[in-house]
């Protein structure tokens, strides 16, 4: 599955420490990231991470980009909670992008948990049938 990992300054480190605990389900999936959460991230665990450009500089976008032809399968996005920052338009896109294709999203560490042990349980399997991109798609075209 493609993952995309996206943190806010403040939560770097939480994402770095649920990325460690679950670097063992986490290194079977193809991942990427915006540019300083990829190498925080990366920096850690030793996870192989695509890295795109920073959030400010549009690596939200790009991830979003890739959630609207539905080629990421799970978000986690750690959000910073400081309520004098409202939301960019880029992360109210992405939110949006993700409940239009029904992509997993996790904001908070509760849920990612869930829905990662869900990933390791094979609950999430159903995305391998709707994302176009994934290695059951590209093996039925073949035939």
């Amino acid at each position: 599955m493609n993952i995309a990992l996206i943190a806010d300054d403040n939560k770097k480190e939480l994402m770095a420490q649920f990325c460690i605990a679950y670097c063992g389900i986490l290194c079977r999936h193809t991942l990427c990231a915006t540019y300083a959460t990829g190498n925080y991230v990366s920096d850690a665990t030793g996870l192989e991470i695509e890295s795109y450009l920073s959030g400010e500089a549009g690596g939200t976008e790009q991830i979003a980009s890739r959630v609207s032809f539905n080629e990421i399968d799970l978000v986690f996005y750690f959000r910073g909670t400081d309520s004098e920052k409202s939301a960019s338009e880029a992360e109210l896109a992405l939110l949006r992008l993700c409940d239009i294709h029904n992509i997993p999203l996790a904001t908070n560490i509760a849920t990612a948990e869930v829905l990662v042990t869900a990933l390791d349980a094979g609950s999430l399997d159903w995305r391998e049938l709707v994302n176009p991109r994934s290695d059951y798609n590209l093996k039925k075209k073949k035939k």
